[in-house]
């Protein structure tokens, strides 16, 4: 019950507009009842030219309709029928088109809620969310996942309301007709219901189970589209078909046991109903036989009770969407309700870098491991600082401190003393760009990249930044020139064509902090001297930050560190570093070696 109060809350903007839905199907459930309450008349007075007689007793206002009613020829009480039953039609058209519609309306606006709320959700995530999370598995919860929370809303709670509204109605009608007869019904009702019940329940766990095979399908696909060229490259087309036809027969699987449990409900529900249903045709035709009640009214009372298996079908197909929905809907919240680690909720602006920027006695873990221990560190304005030390040391951890990626457990690190944890963080990263050696572009034009967080500046700006960054000429080359699309991840680029773009947008934003890690790390000779003079460009009067695997690269920065083993172990000028015994010496020594060979060769 609790998980579906959380369910409903979904509904609360709307619940104004949900309560006239709600009114259209109680208007359509009392036409409902009139259509069927035709078949007295119709029965005993137009057909048979006999009395209505009802085995029960009357408020005064039906006693004196029905009097009226026995009183009437059959032919003129036939042309009344014909048009109340046409204008009982029209009524319920228009009520059943308004509720479909306004609870289709509210089904689609969750989803459009619901969905919003998750993505931006996923926009204020820190980066050790994701590392946590497949990206397969995210997508279903924004997809799947709140597909089936609309249908539950739309469909499911349509037909829980006004299939209930069926059941009161015709269980009513029942009643009044014969108190002994509607007993029967709910003898019946139990053996109806507890199999839905049941059923329900092993759906809401099979769902649960369908929903994380949907998410490693996503999953697997995802993969596969952007490692096409490595799965290719690796002729490994046939074990990624394997591997996702496992995944794909599991979740099958899977889906075919909710599906058999949901089509058992059905005629199950359907048998036990005409069980009833025969009894009651057997108990109430001697009724009928014996004067104590009209054909018409026996008829009303049978399609009355037959009218209640429709509802009982509905509303055990309603529990099978609801069951989905709720198992959906435990997924959302472990999203919704997930704890964002880095919150944008300081208002303190960050001044523009005037002094330094402080690592003081900073720790940093990933889960339980430890990645950086005691990091202390003074950056001055303008100064270039380069980082380097052996694979997984820690130093892009180091660089995702600076825009707060990740918060350090212990330890601080300020801007000219300005503690980074207590400022905005739109005013902290306004004032840093990032080249990435995974260049991250998007699906749209050159410009919309290079101008991206910077796109109102216009087309004149975005040039300069990529003539800066030795862009333009092949930009002008491509089919649009800056406003041609380069595909999902920049595929229709080369990688250093890519890279220029990335710096191009990074020259544009204009930043003080600037952090280049290993930008020229997978890039051929040429694109490499290309990258490198944009790099140039991009590095003059601004502090960088830059992590580089060929140490050749950073000869000319102020400040080398070295870091392994969590810590910063040396630290210095490349001409200090080399005249002193250490980690930076061989790792120098050794590739000027390896470059001597290959030139050899």
């Amino acid at each position: 019950m609790k998980e579906y109060l959380k369910l409903l809350k979904f509904l609360k903007p709307y619940s104004f507009v949900f309560f006239i839905a709600s009114v259209f199907m109680g208007l359509s459930t009392i036409f409902d009842g009139m259509s069927l309450g035709m078949i007295v008349p119709l029965s005993d007075k137009v057909l048979t030219d006999k009395k209505i007689i009802l085995p029960a007793k009357l408020p005064a206002f039906l006693e004196n309709l029905i009097t009226q009613i026995n009183g009437m020829p059959p032919f003129e009480l036939l042309k009344i029928m014909a048009f109340v039953v046409l204008a009982v039609i029209f009524l319920k058209g228009v009520v059943t088109y308004f509720q479909g519609y306004i609870m289709s309306d509210i089904g689609q606006c969750v989803m459009r809620d619901v969905r919003l709320q998750l993505y931006r959700k996923f926009l204020n995530f820190s980066l050790d969310f994701y590392a946590r999370k497949k990206g397969g598995e995210l997508i279903s919860r924004i997809t799947n996942d709140v597909r089936l929370v609309e249908n539950a809303v739309s469909y499911g709670l349509t037909d829980l309301i006004y299939q209930t509204l069926q059941v009161i109605l015709f269980t009513i009608v029942i009643f009044f007709i014969n108190w002994k007869l509607a007993l029967i019904v709910f003898f019946v009702l139990p053996m109806l219901t507890f199999p839905i019940i049941n059923v329900g329940k092993k759906l809401r766990k099979l769902s649960k189970s369908s929903q994380e095979r949907m998410a490693d399908i996503n999953s697997s696909i995802s993969e596969t589209i952007f490692g096409i060229r490595i799965i290719k490259g690796f002729s490994m087309e046939g074990y990624e078909s394997k591997k996702f036809q496992r995944i794909n027969w599991d979740y099958y699987k899977l889906m075919m046991k909710s599906i058999k449990r949901t089509l058992l409900l059905s005629p199950a529900t359907e048998f036990v109903g005409a069980m009833a249903g025969i009894f009651v045709f057997y108990y109430g035709g001697k009724e009928v036989i014996a004067g104590r009640m009209s054909f018409g009214v026996f008829g009303l009372f049978l399609g009355s009770l037959l009218s209640l298996v429709r509802p009982f079908k509905k509303l055990s197909s309603v529990n099978s969407l609801i069951q989905q929905a709720l198992a959906a809907n435990t997924r959302i919240y472990e999203v919704l309700e997930e704890k964002v680690l880095i919150s944008d909720e300081n208002r303190e602006q960050l001044n523009p870098l005037s002094g330094e920027i402080v690592f003081e006695d900073v720790y940093f873990k990933y889960e339980n491991t430890d990645v950086l221990s005691g990091i202390n560190l003074k950056v001055k304005k303008e100064q270039i600082v380069a980082i380097v030390g052996p694979s997984g040391a820690g130093k892009s951890t180091l660089l995702d401190l600076i825009p707060r990626f990740y918060d350090p457990y212990k330890g601080r690190i300020t801007i000219d003393g300005q503690d980074i944890k207590k400022v905005s963080l739109e005013s902290l990263r306004r004032q840093i760009a990032l080249v990435t050696q995974e260049t991250i572009l998007f699906n749209d034009t050159v410009m919309a990249n290079i101008g991206y967080g910077s796109i109102d500046l216009g087309l004149e700006r975005v040039k300069e930044a990529a003539i800066k960054a030795n862009a333009h000429d092949f930009i002008m080359k491509l089919p649009k020139g800056y406003d041609t699309i380069i595909g999902d991840r920049g595929f229709k680029l080369s990688g250093g064509e890519k890279q220029r773009v990335a710096i191009a947008r990074a020259i544009l934003k204009n930043p003080a902090i600037l952090i280049l890690d290993e930008a020229t790390s997978q890039l051929d000779a040429e694109s490499e001297k290309l990258v490198q003079e944009a790099i140039d460009n991009l590095m003059q009067l601004r502090t960088v930050f830059m992590v580089a695997h060929r140490l050749s690269t950073v000869k000319n920065a102020h400040k080398i560190l070295v870091i392994d083993k969590k810590r910063i172990i040396q630290e210095g000028t490349h001409k200090e570093l080399i005249s002193q015994e250490g980690l930076y010496k061989r790792l120098y020594e050794m590739q000027t070696l390896e470059s001597q060979i290959q030139d050899l060769e």
